[in-house]
């Protein structure tokens, strides 16, 4: 079917890359260096990003990286791939990392589900190509709460579908849309207020 094949026949894009990580993932297991150092290589900074915008400490992130990576490789020989990207797995990894960082420092706070939805949602593009300036987006996300903080993240920055983001968190479909539309709410509120601060 030429939805599914290029009109030379060859396999799409996405499904060489897909079948190239699995294949990563089979050496990987068998306990091939090369493979772990070429997944490490793929999605470290990737993770990195990620759990820096959550503890916004290099060291900290930098630890908690490592840790990442390590408890991946623990759970290698048994992962099974599900047909959700291999970044998703870790993703779930470093979420659970970040999450005992911060009960160990006692400053993990949960947000309240009942709050009152916007009655519309902005668009992600508009509020994060926004800013093109990486520290001043991070500034603007640190104002979130950390549930909403953890949802912008992985959805737009992390490129996770509603559903993946809501297994990593925990959470049910319904409850991740309701922060996300919460945080986009927000950050349109704040890039408003940045907007006219600049204004003459």
């Amino acid at each position: 079917m030429k939805g599914f094949r290029s009109t030379d026949g060859s396999e799409p894009k996405g499904s060489r890359k897909r079948d190239k990580e699995l294949e990563l993932i089979r050496r990987a297991q068998q306990g091939d260096k090369p493979a772990i150092g070429e997944l490490y290589r793929l999605h470290v900074d990737v993770i990195y990003r990620y759990v820096w915008t959550r503890v916004r400490d290099d060291s900290v992130a930098e630890d908690l990286t490592a840790q990442v990576f390590l408890k991946a490789l623990e759970g290698l020989p048994t992962y099974q791939p599900t047909g959700k990207p291999f970044l998703a797995w870790l993703y779930r990894i470093a979420y659970a990392r970040i999450v005992d960082h911060w009960r160990k420092q006692e400053r993990r706070v949960e947000v309240p589900l009942d709050e009152a939805l916007p009655t519309s949602e902005p668009r992600p593009e508009d509020l994060l190509e926004y800013e093109a300036d990486w520290v001043t987006a991070i500034d603007l996300l640190a104002q979130l709460t950390d549930d909403q903080q953890d949802v912008v993240i992985l959805r737009f920055i992390g490129e996770m579908s509603l559903a993946d983001v809501a297994e990593t968190l925990g959470k049910t479909v319904g409850a991740t849309k309701a922060v996300q539309y919460r945080a986009l709410a927000t950050l349109a509120r704040l890039l408003e207020e940045r907007k006219g601060s600049v204004s003459p």
